[in-house]
């Protein structure tokens, strides 16, 4: 009978392994450049086309737009910026349009894919600071994180006895 639940768990793990991200436009985008990399030598890479993402610090409207500071981080498989990773540098995306400020609020994580507009001169408290600016093509902005960042899916499976002594044995997935 157990062997029975084992047969039809497996293509719902199947199903949850399956599970990925959102898809990104990645054809023409240069892997090598980091936010760092272009900020220390930005001639060589304008014009070129990245995938970066990071924590967004602030983000303000302009007339026709949107401008979304971010601080980069290393992307996973799905895309998605790992915090728990040394972060890469600060970037601006600039999006055509209006992107609520609630919604791209502080501390949310954002991916793009765009093409390298240049550089703007800024500051980070004290400092001078160079941000490579991005003309956003694609922005994927993240769920809030909730504390667990694996699939929702879990198995479990019990086994006990109600004698005497209470004693009983479980098995987790």
């Amino acid at each position: 009978m157990l062997s029975r639940y084992f047969l039809l768990l497996i293509p719902l793990l199947l199903l949850g392994a399956c599970a990925s991200g959102p898809t990104f436009n990645t054809g023409g985008v240069d892997r090598a450049l980091t936010p760092q990399g272009v900020a220390a030598d930005p001639q060589p890479a304008r014009g070129k086309y990245v995938l970066w993402g990071g924590v967004i610090l602030t983000t303000t409207n302009l007339k026709n737009s949107t401008r979304v500071e971010v601080l980069a981080y290393p992307l996973d498989t799905d895309r998605r910026p790992q915090r728990d990773r040394d972060p890469l540098g600060r970037f601006i995306l600039e999006q055509a349009g209006f992107l609520e400020p609630a919604s791209y609020a502080e501390g949310r994580l954002i991916t793009t894919v765009g093409k390298l507009a240049g550089t703007r001169p800024g500051r980070v408290d004290a400092s001078d600071y160079t941000y490579p600016v991005i003309d956003a093509r694609q922005v994927h902005l993240w769920p809030r994180d909730r504390g667990y960042r694996g699939s929702n899916v879990h198995f479990g499976v019990g086994v006990g006895s109600g004698g005497h002594w209470g004693g009983g044995v479980g098995v987790g997935f």
